[in-house]
């Protein structure tokens, strides 16, 4: 008796299905705006994604480990602890990365964003357009010996040659590393007048005697007066941006 009712309520509704096909669309809808609903929450979630690592993608496909670490250099090489203070420094090359990859930054944006926002591409295309000025950057200021290295350590990319069509996974991280072993190079022709400055006013005060006076704080008069009398902050700004041009 049980199955014959089920069997009933179950032709009746094939029976309402089949009859009223407005109905399956409705449900065919339904199935359709909920899986457009997935898709755009996943999109939404992907761009929350990359914007929360934003910053960090802007250091690391941009000049600014070779800036700030020629800064921090600096700064460590006159003998100053906490002048300028960090968020000076970091402030400084910031612009100074902003003013180098000016270029860069427009020509993403044009090649890769706009037409995506005028919905002339797919997201797809778009992130290659994009990032392909950023290889070409990369690519330029790479040292091939670094990538050679990196890419002998991965079987799949071995094979690779330096270029801007190099593996992102490879490219980046050769770029940061050639940025960082040019900014120790530059960092310490940049050190070596403070650090003769230093030794002369240790042997000068070893032979008066002054044995217990640190040399560090009667140099430090000597560094800065140097340093401001060559216009130290103009001509390393200007020389840290020539290198990129």
């Amino acid at each position: 008796m049980r199955r014959a009712a089920l069997l009933a309520v179950a032709s009746i509704l094939f029976i309402g299905f089949a009859v009223d096909p407005a109905m399956a669309q409705d449900t065919s809808l339904a199935s359709s705006l909920e899986g457009s609903l997935t898709s755009r929450s996943i999109q939404i979630f992907l761009l929350l994604t990359v914007l929360s690592l934003a910053p960090g993608i802007a250091i690391m496909v941009t000049c600014f480990p070779f800036l700030i670490t020629v800064l921090s250099i600096l700064r460590q090489g006159l003998g100053l602890q906490a002048s300028p203070p960090n968020m000076l420094l970091v402030s400084l090359a910031m612009f100074l990365t902003f003013f180098v990859m000016e270029p860069v930054f427009t020509a993403a944006w044009t090649e890769g964003v706009t037409p995506m926002l005028e919905e002339q591409i797919t997201a797809e295309q778009a992130f290659e357009r994009t990032v392909g000025p950023f290889r070409i950057f990369m690519s330029e200021r790479m040292d091939p010996d670094t990538y050679l290295a990196l890419a002998a350590l991965r079987p799949d990319a071995a094979a690779t040659l330096p270029g801007p069509d190099a593996p992102l996974s490879v490219l980046v991280p050769s770029f940061m590393l050639s940025e960082m072993a040019r900014a120790f190079q530059i960092g310490f022709l940049i050190f070596l007048p403070f650090l003769i400055i230093d030794l002369v006013v240790a042997a000068v005060l070893m032979s008066m005697g002054m044995m217990m006076v640190p040399p560090a704080i009667v140099s430090l008069p000597f560094k800065l007066s140097f340093f401001v009398l060559a216009d130290g902050w103009s001509l390393i700004a200007s020389a840290l941006v020539r290198s990129y041009f």
